[in-house]
């Protein structure tokens, strides 16, 4: 998802925290992560709106001055009727996780940080549900490497198309790689599971 230079210091302070698009369909999925500039951006919701409720409030909302200038960024419409309904999605930004080293290595800096992103994914509550997950998953996958998803996310008692999305997250961090079936720990990963002890 693309958004101008002009957005990225909003979305890194969090005050941009929502995004209208005229698209055929959804470009993006709830839970979805996405990489744009300074941040990783999480997609909590999508859903279509007609273009007439879009209110001032909104615009500043997804980073623009006023309303006019909200219409003008999504362009002309595809058809010509007072009631268009255009997309918006709503998500939650984080700064990007830092830059894996291939060894693996994690300074201080590092773990603390990672701590912080894996306490932050905790507070939401594993796709689909709530409480603590991140360590579990982590140590599941150091625990049985390169064993389906079906499989693992039934020992934890979850859908598997949730803890799919869960993994995936851990992996945006660098602390898992996908493999033909299933999944492993990186060195990154096996190094911070080491230090969370």
């Amino acid at each position: 998802m693309r958004f101008f230079q002009t957005a990225h210091a909003g979305l890194a302070d969090g005050s941009v925290t929502v995004t209208f698009r005229r698209w055929k369909r959804a470009q993006v999925k709830v839970a979805g992560m996405y990489r744009v500039g300074p941040v990783d951006l999480t997609v909590d919701r999508i859903d279509r709106v007609p273009l007439e409720r879009i209110t001032a409030g909104d615009a500043r909302r997804a980073g623009f001055t006023d309303r006019a200038a909200l219409v003008a960024f999504l362009g002309p419409p595809d058809v010509d009727a007072t009631d268009e309904l255009v997309w918006r999605i709503a998500f939650r930004c984080e700064p990007a996780a830092p830059k894996v080293a291939p060894s693996g290595k994690l300074t201080l800096a590092d773990v603390d940080e990672l701590r912080r992103r894996l306490d932050r994914l905790d507070r939401n509550g594993p796709t689909g549900s709530t409480g603590p997950w991140t360590r579990e998953v982590l140590e599941l996958i150091a625990r049985r490497p390169g064993v389906v998803s079906t499989e693992l996310s039934a020992e934890l008692g979850r859908e598997r198309a949730p803890f799919k999305i869960d993994v995936r997250k851990l992996k945006r961090l660098g602390l898992t790689e996908s493999l033909e079936v299933g999944y492993r720990l990186s060195p990154r990963g096996k190094a911070l599971l080491r230090r969370l002890g």
